[in-house]
């Protein structure tokens, strides 16, 4: 049987997990036309904060590059690239459709091409097929295997890591290309599921983090709702759990490249078969507001803080989620700037941000730094902010905590 070559393209929240996973074993090439971020992993440096130097030493003759030539003796290609929005909140396939023209280049008899980006349902075997054979290799659409898993990438979490959790793999293929298939992707995952049906697997993915943005949002309706009534939202969500089949949902702002964005995938998708959704984008509306109601609660409370216009003002936590350094659709960003638009002397703070991104958008990344400051408010929960509250309650600092973490 013919050497398996991978190549991994598209080394960030996804693709590096899975390239770390495969060097392990494999002679594989991981690819990524973004030149500084193939720098710094050569370096042995994650800006992502996800993996340690050690994690990022190379094995088996495997390789970090942005060089085409790099990828041409690959046979089993895995795309792992961002899916995020255009304008209209419509799906925005340009990444895709640049690594799979990529591919297309390269492409021969018998290689194995997997889609892992999350999609709507049609985008492999359609979209992904045709780009591929517009190719000038004279390939044709029986000579190649082409199959979706959907990432299951969870950055910050320990527990539940690449290794550890099931992997949705599928592909319509015979017996002898699913056995290289499994090859690959049983170092990948401890646990994978085989699918032959790669439309569902699509839209399997979509559903997962839809139905959790719909659960995130019910809970930010009912604070919603207890701030408008004068009601203790944590005593009625402690009663609540109380329940057996109570599902354990907190509040929270919504933000990263799922949870914002696949419901729109969905809907659309859901639009192009002339079907309108009914409930799939209704949790977007409240989590959208969230920003708004977020941003007004925090500006109330300052101002019923005596001689609030001299307090200096610290807002920490900028992440869309917690011990993650990830800024994107990051709704704590836009609250912090709100505030920034209304008050004077506001700073920002996080020590888990890159540091080309905080300087960027002038966020502190000490907490030496901050330590002065006099009204403290909380809006994403580090594992480190804890000891921050400690210190500043301790201080008598005013702290405004939404979410109550502390």
């Amino acid at each position: 049987m013919k050497k398996i070559l991978p190549c991994v393209i598209g080394l960030g929240y996804v693709g590096l997990p899975v390239f770390i996973s495969l060097k392990k074993k494999f002679n594989v090439v991981g690819y990524d036309v973004n030149y500084s971020r193939i720098k710094n992993l050569k370096l042995l440096k994650d800006t992502n904060n996800e993996f340690k130097k050690n994690d990022l030493k190379i094995k088996n003759n495997s390789i970090i590059t942005n060089k085409f030539k790099d990828i041409e003796k690959c046979n089993f290609f895995i795309v792992a690239v961002p899916t995020p929005l255009k304008s209209k909140n419509k799906p925005d396939l340009k990444y895709i459709f640049s690594a799979f023209k990529t591919i297309s280049k390269v492409i021969k008899k018998n290689d194995i091409v997997f889609l892992e980006s999350t999609v709507f349902p049609g985008t492999t075997e359609t979209i992904c097929k045709k780009i591929l054979l517009s190719n000038k290799n004279k390939i044709t659409k029986e000579d190649f295997f082409l199959g979706y898993s959907s990432e299951r990438i969870n950055p910050g979490d320990r527990k539940y890591n690449l290794k550890n959790i099931s992997k949705v793999v599928s592909i319509n293929a015979n017996k002898k290309i699913i056995s290289r298939v499994k090859k690959i992707y049983n170092n990948v995952s401890r646990k994978i599921v085989i699918s032959k049906k790669i439309k569902e697997a699509e839209l399997s993915k979509l559903i997962e983090n839809t139905q959790r943005d719909l659960n995130i949002s019910l809970m930010n309706e009912i604070m919603i709702l207890c701030n408008k009534t004068n009601l203790d939202f944590n005593e009625v969500i402690k009663l609540a759990k109380t329940k057996w089949n109570f599902l354990k949902f907190e509040p929270g702002l919504v933000g990263g490249h799922c949870l914002p964005v696949d419901p729109y995938y969905l809907s659309d998708y859901a639009a192009k078969s002339k079907y309108k959704t009914k409930v799939t984008l209704a949790g977007r509306e409240i989590n959208n507001s969230m920003e708004n109601f977020i941003t007004n609660l925090i500006l109330k409370k300052i101002s019923k803080i005596n001689k609030f216009p001299t307090k200096k003002i610290l807002v920490a936590g900028l992440t869309y989620k917690p011990n993650v350094s990830d800024l994107r659709n990051s709704l704590a960003i836009k609250i912090f700037l709100n505030i920034k638009r209304k008050l004077k002397n506001v700073t920002a703070y996080d020590p888990i941000v890159d540091k080309l991104s905080a300087k960027k958008l002038k966020i502190k990344t000490e907490f030496k730094n901050v330590k002065s400051k006099d009204i403290i408010i909380f809006l994403v929960n580090h594992t480190s902010f804890k000891k921050n509250c400690i210190y500043f309650k301790r201080r008598k600092k005013t702290i405004i905590d939404p979410f109550s973490f502390f």
